[in-house]
């Protein structure tokens, strides 16, 4: 399940302690690491034997932001966008990391890629409300649509979308729907291609560029992360509780990724400015050091070890023996 915008506004700021970017190279001698590429989606595909993608596409952007970018040398992206990216490639190091360092997946590779610009399909509007307001569904079907048109379905890639809604509650902070929720997914009716949405636009205004960073990677890894994985590693069925939120001090909660926008207090400006409306139990979680008497509220990038570990469970199981 994924956080939504419910209606209603106070004024709180999150920040926080950001991990630095890490750089992998693909080893030498048969150990593989993540290759990151900027080249255009389709001639990476074309070229590469990996067996999986994640492919960032940006969503309309308003013209304010697109401007001042156009000739940055961004191809049109503003450092939100960017900085959500290069968040996911850290996550991906981090697993792979992780990984290796137990000597598990230690051919895999996993390229993570700026597809571009896309937008949405006209055809996936059911209802005139979606106009307006699109619902994630419409968002994500639409979506769909799109790749398929690009035939940029593969079988083994995560497309994430990151959308500029500041106020679309409909769609949230983000997510992913079935049966397109998991990459490599084979059962009936799933292309084993992922789907899934993170709202910067929400979280750069009603938040902060920590939590921007920690919502594209907690969108996207909820595409590694199946039920069954989940409850194997933590316990329970849903992945946001293979997060953490840690105490630096009396005062301040510092959360992890998959924990964001679920850490908080069940009301408005607890953590993140929205809380989380699907799984929400802070007993389940890897560690939560409770929320009494907090008062700051920090986002690091850095994954947990159970969620380390329940991504390299779900790419153990996906590529086989």
């Amino acid at each position: 399940m994924t956080p939504s915008l419910p209606t209603g506004l106070d004024d709180v700021a999150a920040s926080g302690r950001v991990a630095s970017r890490r750089e992998v190279l693909a080893a030498v001698g048969g150990a593989a690491g993540v290759s990151w590429s900027r080249a255009d989606a389709r001639a990476v595909a074309d070229a590469a034997e990996t067996p999986f993608r994640i492919r960032v596409y940006s969503g309309p952007l308003p013209l304010r932001l697109r401007l001042p970018n156009a000739v940055a040398g961004s191809g049109g992206w503003p450092p939100a966008l960017r900085d959500a990216t290069a968040a996911v490639e850290d996550a991906v190091a981090q697993v792979l990391d992780y990984a290796r360092e137990r000597s598990r997946l230690e051919s895999l590779e996993i390229t993570v890629e700026r597809a571009g610009s896309i937008r949405p399909s006209r055809s996936a509007v059911q209802r005139p409300s979606d106009v307006v307001l699109p619902s994630l569904e419409t968002v994500l079907d639409g979506f769909h649509r799109r790749l398929r048109e690009r035939d940029a379905l593969t079988g083994s890639t995560c497309h994430l979308l990151l959308r500029w809604e500041p106020l679309n509650y409909r769609v949230g902070y983000g997510g992913t729907l079935s049966p397109n929720a998991h990459v490599g997914d084979d059962a009936e009716g799933s292309p084993g291609d992922a789907l899934t949405v993170a709202n910067v636009g929400a979280s750069e205004i009603w938040d902060s560029r920590a939590v921007t960073r920690n919502m594209a990677i907690h969108e996207t890894l909820h595409t590694f992360l199946s039920s069954d994985v989940a409850e194997a590693v933590g316990g329970s069925l849903c992945d946001h509780n293979l997060g953490e939120a840690i105490r630096t001090d009396d005062e301040t909660l510092r959360v992890s990724p998959m924990a964001s926008a679920y850490a908080g207090r069940e009301e408005i400006g607890a953590g993140t400015r929205f809380h989380g409306t699907g799984c929400y139990d802070h007993e389940a979680f890897h560690r939560h050091d409770g929320t009494d008497g907090v008062e700051n509220w920090s986002y690091t990038t850095d994954l947990s070890e159970a969620t380390l570990e329940g991504i390299t469970r779900y790419l153990e199981r996906a590529v086989g023996p």
